[in-house]
């Protein structure tokens, strides 16, 4: 959430960054609203102001009377403080209306996007950063992860639909096993090798916890819902759970940065997107990740940022996995975020990169929702801490890069070597796996 301060000062700075968001007609009016709503503020303050100064000025003449032994007047003086006193008390009730309703004014505006952040309407202004490694060179048509799944026995799209319904998969044998493998490859890299420490958040949040994160209210539509009388949510992202960590707390200066990086499943209606990525396990109803979390004090965000970025580089360098990292423009950043890096994964299938991590710094914006701030030294003014979030990364999606990229003429699947040592020494997938 943006602070109210800022945007009352900085009318035409907010004005600015919804245009390079290219942010719907909705939220402009919204901050026209907003600023009315400001005004009215102002008014009312005034008017209080103004009552409570004409009260103060009754009340000590009704002393004066009463020593003068004027009594009707006085009494007459009071009958008048008390009328002003009940009109300062509904004066103060529509301030607070009004207040309430500029928050939730503001709960429904974007952050405001980094300087550093390419301006662009959408997707097509995304800036590539870097690359790594190559594509591997096919002496044969590379078929894609279904097929492969599929014929191996290690997939299984029909029996999951029939048992739930479209967009989730089952996974069988060793490409179970592949899986699980990710993960603890995943959460062993980032835990022993870049300091962070792993955390296992529940897999249910409530409403308070989604609004922390910005999932609620505006997208809540994206949500799966549980019909309990608790109005509980499944999570859509280990990021949920683990940013509201300290939610409503006052941690120490000397505390940060914290890093934590935890397993999770995900889940997702993926309301709107029905015709995209149907084909397969790209995109499901629910599908695991490892997140990486941080907190962070302001001044060293962004250095957080290419730092946290660079950890979930990491996977796909130590897996031999040719990507690249783009920047994403103003119009195709996420809600909640000042500054995105996408990671995308080459599939040979698809002859093109697909995302398999968004790297994000939220500056304040998750904080200031969630009331998760820290003290400097000196007993200084609590200040709010910045928050990143990274996927590190999608297992799913690694899965299926792994496939497709270290498939054989036969169709069966070699086994990058840093993933053997939890396959228990297996070096291929082949259609009797298990």
């Amino acid at each position: 959430m943006l602070d109210l301060n800022f945007v009352r000062d900085n009318l035409d700075k907010v004005f600015e960054a919804l245009e390079k968001r290219n942010a719907s007609d909705e939220a402009f009016k919204l901050l026209k609203t907003f600023n009315s709503a400001d005004e009215e503020r102002r008014r009312t303050i005034a008017e209080s102001d103004q009552l409570n100064a004409e009260r103060n000025e009754k009340s000590k003449r009704i002393g004066v009377l009463m020593k003068e032994g004027k009594a009707d007047e006085a009494l007459a003086l009071r009958t008048q403080v008390s009328n002003l006193k009940e009109r300062i008390e509904k004066v103060s009730k529509w301030r607070d209306k009004i207040e309430e309703e500029m928050r939730e004014m503001l709960s429904a505006l974007p952050n405001i996007p980094h300087e550093s952040v390419p301006v662009g309407a959408d997707e097509s202004a995304n800036v590539e950063v870097r690359r790594w490694g190559k594509p591997r060179a096919f002496d044969f048509e590379p078929k894609d992860h279904v097929e492969l799944g599929t014929a191996l026995g290690i997939l299984d799209l029909e029996r999951a639909s029939k048992i739930t319904a479209s967009r989730f998969a089952i996974l069988n044998g060793a490409g179970a096993r592949l899986e699980r493998a990710l993960i603890n490859f995943m959460l062993e890299l980032q835990t022993r090798e870049h300091g962070y420490t792993e955390t296992l958040p529940p897999f249910i949040v409530n409403a308070a916890t989604l609004f922390g994160t910005a999932q609620l209210p505006k997208f809540e539509q994206d949500l799966f819902k549980l019909t309990d009388e608790r109005g509980l949510y499944l999570s859509p992202t280990a990021e949920v759970p683990v940013t509201n960590y300290h939610r409503d707390e006052l941690l120490d200066a000397t505390e940060l940065p914290k890093r934590w990086a935890a397993y999770s499943p995900c889940f997702r209606s993926e309301a709107g997107s029905y015709g995209r990525d149907v084909r397969g396990v790209i995109r499901q109803h629910q599908f695991e990740k490892v997140e990486l979390v941080k907190y962070s004090l302001p001044e060293n965000s962004f250095e957080e940022l290419e730092a946290l970025t660079r950890d979930a580089e990491a996977v796909l360098q130590k897996l031999g996995l040719h990507y690249r990292v783009v920047a994403l423009s103003t119009g195709d950043l996420g809600f909640q975020s000042a500054k995105t890096y996408d990671i995308e994964v080459w599939l040979p299938s698809q002859n093109t990169f697909r995302e398999i991590s968004s790297c994000s710094n939220c500056t304040d914006f998750q904080a200031r929702r969630a009331q998760i701030r820290f003290r400097r030294a000196g007993g200084s003014k609590p200040e709010y801490v910045h928050t990143l979030n990274g996927s590190g990364l999608a297992v799913g999606r690694t899965w299926i890069a792994v496939l497709e990229n270290y498939q054989q003429p036969d169709g069966s699947i070699l086994i990058p070597e840093v993933l053997r040592p939890y396959m228990y020494g297996m070096e291929r997938i082949e259609a009797a796996s298990k």
